[in-house]
């Protein structure tokens, strides 16, 4: 029995802030300018994906019922629903957008810190030295356990969250209908805006899965995972449902569209000037965190994977804290190259697309997941008294995530294909790595 490991179990209330914390990052604080030329049609946007993700957490949270304490979560699901080869694109693909999307949430980092520090937008050399840093100490503090990463993760949770609810709470007294007219202020119909920012907020919903990864190191998995999972995601849409609506009714839907930072001039409409720098600290406090939960489950992806002979196995390695050190570091150099690239003249297009690539390998494990959820079901209780339920989440669950694919666009759905299938050939290699060894 490993007693390290027993005593660096995450909680209800850690698991939960893994959720949340996992999917409010920097990005949200930018949201409203993305959504401003849509108009007010855009909070259906907003309700639409959130729909979706209520959905994804609900079928996610069953999952972890029927596959009890089984760590790795979406490539968990898909191994024992569909086999070994499909299970393991779903981890690669899961594993490779979570470092990848590690890089970018530390140049969030940076870059929300550049309000306070001009020195970061004047000098690359300090930029990159920054965000490697903050990929580094959280690097080292994953290591020192799972607790640990939990505790970091709870804490930096409610901190990010405190700027955000005091523009919810204080907004609404400066809030001016009018900024909502014309409620569709686009050239798309009420359909297609609607369905284009239901696919630009769905990105904010990524990271509703996270507490079903590290299911081994949780406290009571069987109640805890799927509480957290449906708390978290609760909590996150309802955040960014109203922090929206208050930020539009505060300011002009034209000035709001231009606006690099939207939070921050709501802030400077109920405070003044140093509302620009509480905002700036809690968009870096939410990249902070987001980082810190999203190293955790990319050396827990790989470390479930390792165990199942599909990765190699210095992925599973654990310290004396019971962490996959090796995981950490592995995961991290990858994504200290991937920030690099950033810094890059010529390679911040290839970044940028590279950024949307992980968005979509996040994708392809929910339409896995969503699937192994009905076949599972199906196979652990083929009465028929269960079956109109499973059929109609399932089936509600599976074609939200199409059409969620459908809405990356072409190139990125062309390139994601292949990305995934350039991991067959690492598959086959372990495969037979393995085989000489018995």
């Amino acid at each position: 029995m490993n007693l390290a490991k027993d005593k660096n179990k995450l909680g209800i209330w850690m698991c939960t802030s893994l959720v949340i914390g996992n999917m409010i990052g920097a990005g949200i604080f930018m949201m409203p300018s993305a959504l401003a030329s849509y108009g007010g049609i855009s909070i259906l946007g907003w309700i639409a994906s959130s729909i979706g993700a209520l959905l994804l957490a609900k079928v996610f949270s069953k999952l972890s019922n029927m596959v009890k304490q089984k760590t790795g979560g979406p490539y968990a699901f898909a191994k024992i629903g569909f086999g070994d080869y499909i299970g393991f694109l779903v981890a690669w693909g899961y594993w490779i957008s979570t470092w990848v999307a590690n890089a970018a949430i530390a140049i969030a980092f940076v870059s929300a810190l550049t309000v306070l520090f001009p020195i970061l937008e004047e000098s690359s050399a300090v930029a990159v030295l920054t965000g490697l840093g903050a990929i580094w100490v959280l690097t080292w503090f994953n290591s020192r356990g799972v607790k640990n990463s939990g505790k970091m993760q709870l804490a930096t949770t409610l901190l990010k969250l405190v700027p955000i609810l005091v523009i919810i709470a204080g907004g609404f007294f400066f809030f001016d209908v009018n900024n909502f007219v014309p409620f569709n202020a686009s050239e798309e119909t009420n359909l297609g805006a609607i369905a284009i920012t239901g696919t630009l907020t769905l990105y904010a919903f990524v990271g509703f899965e996270s507490a079903t990864v590290p299911a081994d190191n949780v406290e009571n998995p069987e109640k805890t995972i799927p509480q957290a999972t449906m708390l978290g995601t609760l909590i996150t849409t309802l955040v960014y449902i109203l922090s929206t609506v208050v930020v539009m009714g505060m300011i002009p839907m034209e000035q709001l569209a231009s606006s690099p930072a939207p939070f921050a001039d709501a802030m400077r409409i109920m405070s003044g000037e140093i509302g620009e720098e509480i905002v700036a600290i809690g968009a870096a406090i939410a990249a902070f965190g987001a980082l810190n939960g999203w190293i955790l489950i990319q050396s827990q992806i790989a470390r479930a994977t390792a165990i199942d002979d599909m990765f190699p196995r210095i992925f599973k390695k654990e310290n004396k804290k019971g962490a996959p050190v090796w995981g950490l570091i592995i995961g991290s150099i990858l994504s200290s190259m991937i920030m690099l690239m950033n810094y890059t003249e010529g390679l911040v297009e290839q970044f940028k697309f590279m950024i949307l690539l992980s968005m979509l390998c996040c994708l392809v494990p929910y339409i896995f997941s969503t699937a192994a959820y009905v076949s599972i079901a199906l196979q652990r209780n083929p009465g028929k008294g269960s079956r109109p339920s499973v059929f109609i989440l399932g089936t509600l669950t599976f074609f939200y995530a199409i059409w969620a694919v459908y809405g990356a666009g072409e190139e990125a759905v062309f390139w994601g294909f292949i990305l995934l299938l350039l991991g067959t050939p690492f598959y086959v290699w372990i495969k037979w790595k393995y085989s000489k060894e018995q």
